[in-house]
């Protein structure tokens, strides 16, 4: 199995135990994961107290690089706050080091911001993929790039970007797997049956350049709510769709990996899909496998 998302570093609650790199891979082995994707984690000041940034996960990947997948980050206001600053060069410079791709991207301005739409255009004429946690607003108290209900402001950009790989994440996203999505739930982990498909399904149809991270609570929440309709969406997009824990804590409970495994023995999905869900996209859009 390949996690398309996972962490290393400090969180922001006080004694919270450290995941470093020894207590990651325990896991891993654990859980059965042969890969991670390595995210740099509190680039943007709204994510976090304590840094883990691009230069930390070369420094492990350069250990361990059979066992983890680096990704790059960047805040859209680094490089002086201008919708016009270049970042095509350093991302260069970090794919040349390794690195697959961008991510998480956390900076709470909304994700058609002039900012962030430069930062989305440079990384599409890299070749990297981005991986963004989507917020429910610009406000305080929450971090990620925001869109309004129904996510125009993510279509608006899958729209005017073809070239730039979008992987979704978190409850923002996941809570538009259905049509009857409010403003009261979306940004948490809404219950009960999906009675009709939402955005994200829409989403994922209309544009070759969106894709799904399965990660967190969001991710199996949106899967698992109504199992009928997980199963049914797994299988419908499984070559649009990645595994992952998005294990930032020790001990962290990561229901999504039994649950894969009970739906494969079981034959609620294919093994096909399983497949490619929990490995083979990860390795087409990363390493360009077929």
């Amino acid at each position: 199995m390949i996690d398309i998302h996972t962490h290393i570093g400090r969180g922001t609650v006080k004694d919270e135990p450290v995941v470093d790199e020894n207590e990651l891979l325990k896991r891993m082995d654990e859980l059965g994961i042969e890969k991670a994707v390595l995210l740099p984690r509190g680039v943007s000041p709204e994510c976090s107290f304590f840094h883990f940034e691009t230069e930390d996960v070369l420094e492990v990947y350069k250990k361990h690089s059979d066992r983890f997948i680096p990704f790059c980050n960047l805040d859209p206001r680094n490089g002086g706050n201008s919708p016009d600053t270049d970042f095509s060069w350093l991302l260069e410079e970090y794919r040349e080091k390794g690195c697959k791709g961008v991510g998480e991207l956390t900076g709470n301005l909304y994700i058609d911001d002039p900012l962030y739409k430069n930062l989305f255009y440079h990384c599409g004429k890299v070749g990297l993929p981005i991986i963004f946690h989507l917020a429910v607003g610009v406000k305080y108290g929450i971090y990620g790039a925001a869109d309004d209900i129904y996510l125009p402001r993510l279509e608006k950009m899958l729209k005017e970007l073809p070239d730039t790989i979008f992987i979704g994440h978190a409850m923002a996203f996941w809570s538009e797997i259905t049509s009857e999505v409010d403003e009261e739930t979306r940004g948490g982990y809404p219950k009960g049956e999906v009675k009709s498909p939402g955005r994200v399904p829409e989403l994922l149809k209309k544009y070759p350049n969106l894709y799904g991270d399965l990660s967190a609570g969001s991710g199996y929440n949106a899967i698992s709510r109504d199992p009928d309709y997980g199963y049914k969406f797994l299988e419908e997009f499984q070559d649009k769709l990645f595994f992952g824990t998005d294990i930032c804590n020790v001990n962290q409970d990561v229901p999504i990996v039994p649950y894969f495994e009970k739906a494969l023995a079981e034959g609620k999905i294919s093994k096909i899909a399983y497949e490619k869900i929990v490995e083979g996209n990860a390795k087409k859009l990363l390493y360009k496998e077929s």
